[in-house]
């Protein structure tokens, strides 16, 4: 397999992936950030915007960096496997940011509760 279409097909998907997640994390978050900002969807949809950028520019980083490969391909099947491992960490990276994203909303949300939580340490 041609190292150029390895990098290709891994830049595709990987970049692809990286867009849908971001999508739906955008569009499913702006819920929770406008619940913890309670109402103010100014700031809300700002935050949202932020958090969005910043989960492009840390997982395209990644994709970038791990672009490069000293393997030497000789078959089809080194590779997809060496593809499969890319793209295996990428969703994994991609994962751990979309639980830490959620960990710092419910966060946010139990700050943004009042009170009641006042003397709970979150």
């Amino acid at each position: 397999m041609p190292i150029a279409l390895c990098y290709f097909s891994y830049l595709a998907i990987s970049i692809s992936l990286t867009m849908w997640v971001a999508r739906t994390l955008y569009r499913s978050g702006r819920v929770f950030l406008l619940d913890a900002f309670r109402g103010n969807e100014e700031l809300a949809d700002s935050v949202n915007h932020l958090l969005v950028v910043g989960f492009y520019l840390v997982n395209v980083g990644y994709i970038a960096l791990a672009l490069k490969t000293t393997s030497a391909l000789a078959t089809l099947r080194e590779g997809i496997e060496l593809e499969s491992t890319k793209i295996g960490v990428v969703l994994l990276i991609l994962g751990a940011m979309h639980f830490f994203n959620m960990f710092v909303l419910a966060r946010m949300r139990r700050r943004a509760s009042g009170p009641a939580h006042a003397g709970v340490l979150v």
